[in-house]
């Protein structure tokens, strides 16, 4: 099941990964504003900072998950089919 070199499943988490990355970093950032709806008197900027744990977090999971895609196979890995 691997096709131009990439196992489909570790590419299905790399792209939800990048995608929640997507939805809370500016100027997109949909779940911060829905935060900010929720929340109106939390300044936009504050929401912002509060999410760098979460964003830093991210990208080094997806950086280890593209150097050691293997990982990502592990769960599937174990299911006999």
């Amino acid at each position: 099941m691997i096709s131009k070199g990439f196992d489909p499943i570790w590419f299905g988490v790399i792209v939800v990964l990048v995608t929640c990355m997507g939805i809370i970093t500016p100027p997109v950032g949909i779940n911060v504003y829905v935060v900010k709806g929720l929340a109106p008197e939390v300044p936009l900027e504050r929401i912002f900072k509060g999410i760098t744990p979460f964003l830093i977090a991210m990208i080094v999971a997806t950086i280890i998950l593209i150097i050691f895609p293997s990982i990502a196979l592990v769960l599937p890995n174990m299911v006999k089919y």
